[in-house]
């Protein structure tokens, strides 16, 4: 959509969208905030506290309407389908949001105050080309030669021809078929007009000089077309709503008939800004004219958005009459607006060079609903006018001087999050996604649905940065959109999905292709009346054996083709054969081993009594295949400081025995009988041993520990046992006694930001990784659980864990009383969680593409096979794959993960995933059907694996650019044509640009000064192995409202926007980001609300130290309780609850996980990176 075309009003629905406010980002990829967290955050400088945060009552919700679908033309509103506008879509009925103190006045509006003269009839459009002429006489226009409009577009005059570096912004999506209509259909029968020629370097609509960087959403030189009186909100990106709830408003008086052509008055010609029109337009009701100076100077005309939008679909203009004559114009969402009201004219400035806008600079235009850069009024529930706002509450009465201070970009008018996201609930959420369609782009990860697999694996199995590959690589490198598929392989599921079907072909095995070694799924094709099979991916023909021949039926499938798992199905296991199995004999059950420290430290902060006491019950849960069956894990237990204890628990004997290995050098087990047993058989035992270490170790002065021999120890353990397994390490400080693996404390805080940085990220010692290769051999898989008061050095700590498909888990200043609970719901689901060991992962790829990249927890010896020692249900694997021949639309691009591992009963098992994706020659269907979640999970890990070799400005700085590159391919060569001025984004990608802010400003790439170099590499070795699912909570953080809580429906109040602005004094708010559950209580919160949470009615009585809320018998305080279980029942940690409370010293960590909002390390507010993107945008586009 273009926001060109937006004329200068108020947003035809009387205020800006909520969905989108304002937001200063917060830099926060999802820290784990320690409980004692060592130095505070420096003070935020975020949105004034005029600004009351919340989104006001009244206000109207987001609106609902999602991208589109991806198959079917939809019609999207007045864009082409491949563009989404940048205001919220609007629900079906959003209730309208009262305007707080702006008068609303459902008749025409009369502006106090002077009134500019609009150059622009809304009647009948400009009959001449000399007409135009004259009409931007105050213009400067460039020396571009003019392009006809399409039918339908006024032109608008611009006075200056938006600033480049502004990025007005349009999502637009591509999709051929109808345009998205944000209105009424215009009758095609309007004359085109030629469009002005767009300056390219036209001085700045910003008198203060360039625009300024944080007003990227609003950028300037964006005009969006208003919606008529009852249209949608610019944002909806779905067939447009009949009846949007808003009143219909007439149309502004004076201006109703004016063509679009200057649509407010010029900016330049005006005179004083808006302000000199009489007071802002707030005051005249909706805030559109406090829009800022006429669009005119937003940007190019509507006429001159150039071409109709072809590629999206019948042209805007061709919807009907030139939008003028529609009422009010519609902001068109996505696009950005020129400047605010308040701003004094200046020359556009096109050129784009000039510094980012800055947050605050004059000139930024004000935002359109839809359109980027709307300014909004006060909202309800909001103290004032945005900082440095002209008084938009009240009208005024005098003008208001010219030089006060600029609005910023109006972030409701920028693409939300939450908007997203409820839309995908709405429009996905409902039916059961089917996988038999190739290509079809799953909900996202935030609706709840339910999978039934007809062939292709679930996307709880696997997800994929986009399910339409480019043909060939010439366009995967000119999109520079990453193909990659984030793999989940034993991914637990819902109770209402059935788990894979277990597949056993007897003594022969699985049936495989002759050359690739594919596995038997839907993708082979049999052939000869079903005596051999062509290959999906080689293309081979293999005999089908005589025991797995079945003739074929007319279509040519087998007749017992759905009785086959492997034949129907995406996802399915087979039994293996002895030929599987590691030196050709069956595997022995797995074992897991205990290995504890009892240092002084260990012992004195309660970790050592604490795990003894809980491993007496745990080990009663020790995974297993059959719930009614025992277990048939052994376990082995092991003490060590300095020295090493292994403890004999054989079930004969009366007491266990203790032997001590203090040769930590040459480490070897001292016993074999009786060192790994049967939980059942030696229970007595063991519950003695337990009882007894927290005792033999009370008094202990040992400070000293190591913890290389440790690994090795439960290494040679299993060795002697010939048995895959885990370790369970319980370690708390830094190994500096003697022994191989003795570390240095090398935390040097000057290192950061500079060149030397990298070297934090990387181990110290080498002897740690040749360590995890003998551990992967053996499928001795590391699980640490790590208990610092101060450096540990987790980057070198972490290897073995990292590399053996194992776990890190971190409890800083661990204190018995406030990390108790949370550290065992922890040590309780690693130890009962379904895993494989000893598992070979292996991705196989039909002709035209191959895997080249690997990221998460694992080893690899050789350039395919992916070697895990363990496989949880929590680890992802993610795969990257490049051409290496040309793709054909026909046959698409298929992929088969198949993973061979010991199940915990000693079976072993082969998993296969299948997956097909559709292939595509126009760039403009690999757009419509990317998923930026996925996309997003690939760069953060691309980027963390990145700062190993690099600095990490570096590794920003190039993501930044991918992110730019994949933007402006797509302005290139799938939007419609527009002026620069305008930010265009694709309808699936509009949040790539809020989320790439949040993994830019995460503790990995831009620490504050307060983050440990052990936290950044604990987040940096957490997010290799994250979902899909994980990291879009970890980057950007849930927030609920509490207060608008329903007791009686059970169902969760609607997520805010992660901004400071959005929380209100008088609000109770939930933010979780996965590793953390915060509590937020607003100074001014209903004494009732406090009391039903809290059981006391004062603010000043709550204790901000509690970790659990108190069990009250009230409704809200029970479904409060039930919500933070469910909550926590989601993610893979335990996330332990923290209360904040307003304008305690907590609040600076609280405030680090709103990601929209600036952060004190230097991370840009989402309004302020989508300037600088914009910019960026243009500058590869010149």
């Amino acid at each position: 959509m273009n926001v060109n075309q937006q004329p200068h009003m108020a947003s035809p629905y009387g205020q800006p969208q909520p969905g989108y406010q304002g937001y200063p980002q917060p830099g926060y990829g999802g820290d784990n905030v320690p409980s004692g967290y060592p130095a505070q955050y420096a003070p935020y400088n975020g949105p004034g506290s005029a600004y009351q945060q919340g989104p006001p009552q009244g206000m109207r919700g987001p609106p609902t309407s999602g991208a589109p679908p991806v198959s079917g033309a939809q019609n999207y509103s007045q864009f082409g389908q491949g563009e989404t506008q940048n205001g919220p879509p609007p629900m079906v009925a959003p209730p309208q949001r009262p305007p707080v103190s702006q008068p609303y006045t459902p008749a025409a509006v009369n502006l106090p105050g002077p009134q500019p003269t609009y150059g622009q009839q809304y009647g009948a459009p400009p009959v001449s080309m000399q007409q135009m002429t004259n009409q931007m006489a105050s213009m400067q226009v460039g020396s571009t030669a003019p392009s006809p409009a399409g039918p339908g577009y006024a032109p608008q005059s611009f006075p200056q021809a938006p600033p480049v570096s502004q990025p007005p912004f349009s999502t637009a999506q591509v999709q051929p078929g109808p345009t998205q209509s944000y209105g009424r259909p215009l009758p095609s029968t309007q004359p085109s007009f030629p469009r002005p020629p767009l300056p390219t370097s036209q001085p700045s609509a910003f008198p203060a000089g360039p625009p300024p960087t944080s007003t990227p959403s609003q950028l300037p030189g964006v005009i969006q077309p208003q919606p008529p009186v009852s249209q949608p909100p610019p944002y909806h990106s779905g067939p447009p709503p009949t009846s949007t709830g808003f009143p219909p408003r007439p149309p502004f008086h004076g201006m109703q008939g004016l063509p679009m052509t200057s649509q407010g008055p010029p900016m330049a010609s005006q005179g004083p800004p808006m302000a000199s029109q009489g007071p802002p337009m707030a005051s005249q009701g909706p805030p559109m004219g406090s829009q800022g100076p006429p669009m005119a100077s937003q940007g190019p005309p509507m006429g001159s958005q150039g071409p109709p939008m072809a590629s999206q679909g019948p042209q805007m203009g061709s919807q009907g009459p030139p939008m003028g004559s529609q009422g009010p114009p519609m902001a068109q969402a996505n696009h950005i607006l020129p400047t605010q009201p308040g701003m004094p004219p200046g020359p556009i400035n096109t050129s784009l060079s000039g510094p980012p806008p800055q947050p605050g600079m004059q000139g930024y235009p004000a935002q359109q609903n839809g359109a980027f850069g709307q300014v909004r009024g006060p909202q309800p529930g909001y103290t004032g006018p945005y900082p440095g706002q002209q008084n938009y509450g009240a009208p005024s009465t005098a003008p208001a001087p010219a030089p006060a201070a600029p609005k910023r970009l109006d972030p409701d008018s920028i693409p939300s999050p939450i908007q997203v996201i409820e839309d995908d609930k709405a429009n996905k959420g409902s039916e059961p996604f089917t996988t038999g369609v190739r290509g079809q782009a799953p909900p996202l990860v935030t609706t709840k649905f339910q999978v039934k697999d007809q062939g292709n694996a679930s996307p709880r199995y696997i997800r994929c940065t986009s399910y339409n590959m480019p043909c060939n690589s010439d366009m995967a490198k000119q999109s520079q959109v990453p193909l990659a598929a984030v793999i989940k392989p034993l991914a637990p599921l819902p109770p209402d999905e059935t788990p894979p079907y277990l597949v056993d072909h007897g003594e022969s095995g699985p049936i495989r292709c002759n050359r690739c070694k594919a596995y038997m799924c839907p993708y082979m094709q049999f052939i000869e009346g079903g005596r051999r099979f062509q290959c999906g991916f080689c293309s081979c023909v293999t005999e089908v054996p005589p025991h797995y021949f079945q003739h074929l039926d007319h279509t040519g499938k087998r007749v017992d083709c759905y009785d086959r798992p492997e034949l129907s199905m995406g996802s399915y296991e087979f039994m293996t054969t002895v030929d599987y199995c590691k030196n050709n004999k069956f595997p022995q059950p797995p074992a897991f081993i205990f290995l504890i420290d009892v240092s002084y430290n260990a012992v004195k902060n309660g970790m050592v009594g604490i795990v003894c006491q809980e491993l007496k019950t745990l080990l009663d849960y020790l995974p297993r295949e059959n719930p009614d069956v025992e277990s048939n894990i052994r376990v082995g237990f092991v003490t060590y400081n300095k020295v090493l204890h292994f403890y004999n628990v054989k079930a004969s004997l009366a007491q266990p025995q203790m032997m001590v290995v203090s040769d930590v050098a040459d480490m070897f087990v001292p016993l074999l009988d009786g060192f790994l047993v049967n939980v059942s058989e030696s229970r007595v035992v063991i519950e003695s041993l337990l009882d007894q270490i927290p005792e033999m170790f009370a008094d202990t002065r040992e400070t000293e520990t190591v913890f290389g021999p440790v690994i090795q120890a439960g290494l040679e353990a299993l060795k002697a046992a010939d048995c895959a397994g885990k370790l369970f390490v319980f370690h708390s400080s830094l190994p500096i006694a003697e022994a191989p693996g003795k570390l240095k404390n090398r935390e040097d805080k000057k290192l950061v930001g500079t060149d030397k940085e990298k070297s934090l990220f990387q181990p110290q010692v080498s002897f740690y990784n040749t360590l995890a290769k003998e551990c992967v051999a053996q499928g001795c898989c590391v699980d640490l659980f790590l208990f610092p008061n101060q450096y540990v050095d987790v980057a070198t700590l972490g290897v073995v864990p990292t590399s053996t498909g194992g776990s890190i888990y971190k409890y800083t200043y661990f204190q018995a009383p406030s990390d108790q609970e949370r550290f065992l719901n922890d040590l309780r689901r690693d130890v009962q969680k379904q895993m494989g060991f000893d598992a070979v992962m292996r991705v196989r790829t039909s002709t035209g593409i191959r895997v080249t990249d690997f990221f998460g927890s694992f080893f690899m010896s050789n350039t395919t096979d992916v070697e895990l020692a363990g496989l949880d249900c929590d680890k992802t694997v993610t795969v990257e794959f490049k051409h290496d021949d040309k793709l054909s639309e026909e046959t698409g691009a298929l992929m088969q993960c198949a993973v061979l591992y010991t199940s915990c009963s000693g079976q072993r098992r082969l998993r296969i995933h299948n997956m097909a994706v559709n292939c595509c020659s126009q760039l403009a269907d690999l757009y419509r059907n990317c998923e930026t979640d996925t996309i997003i999970n690939y760069f953060a890990k691309y980027a963390y694996r990145s700062i190993l070799s690099s600095p990490t400005k570096n590794v920003r700085d190039s993501l930044m650019n991918q992110c730019a590159q994949i933007l402006a391919c797509y302005r290139k060569n799938c939007a419609s044509p527009s002026s620069a001025g305008q930010l265009i984004l694709p309808e699936c990608m509009k949040l790539l640009p809020v989320y790439l802010n949040c993994v830019l400003k995460s503790d990995v790439l831009q620490p504050g000064a307060d983050v440990s170099l052990d936290d950044r590499a604990y987040l940096r070795q957490l997010v290799s192995t994250m979902d899909v699912a994980e990291s879009h909570v970890f980057f950007y953080p849930r927030l609920l409202p509490l207060q608008k809580l329903d007791v009686e429906s059970m169902t969760l109040p609607m997520a805010v926007r992660d901004s400071e602005e959005r929380l209100s004094r008088g609000g109770v708010y939930l933010l979780e980001n996965g590793l953390n559950i915060f509590l937020w209580v607003g100074v001014s919160a209903q004494q009732e609300l406090l009391q039903n949470i809290f059981g006391t009615p004062a603010f000043s009585q709550i204790d901000s130290n509690m970790t659990s809320l108190p069990a009250l018998d009230n409704p809200f305080s029970k479904s409060l309780r039930e919500i933070i279980e469910s909550v926590r029942a989601q993610r893979s940690r335990y996330m332990k609850l923290m209360v904040v409370k307003q304008e305690d010293k907590l609040e600076l960590i609280f405030k680090h996980f709103l990601v929209e909002d600036k952060n004190n390390n230097g991370g840009a507010s989402y309004v302020d990176f989508l300037c600088h993107m914009h910019k960026e945008i243009r500058q590869l586009l010149s």
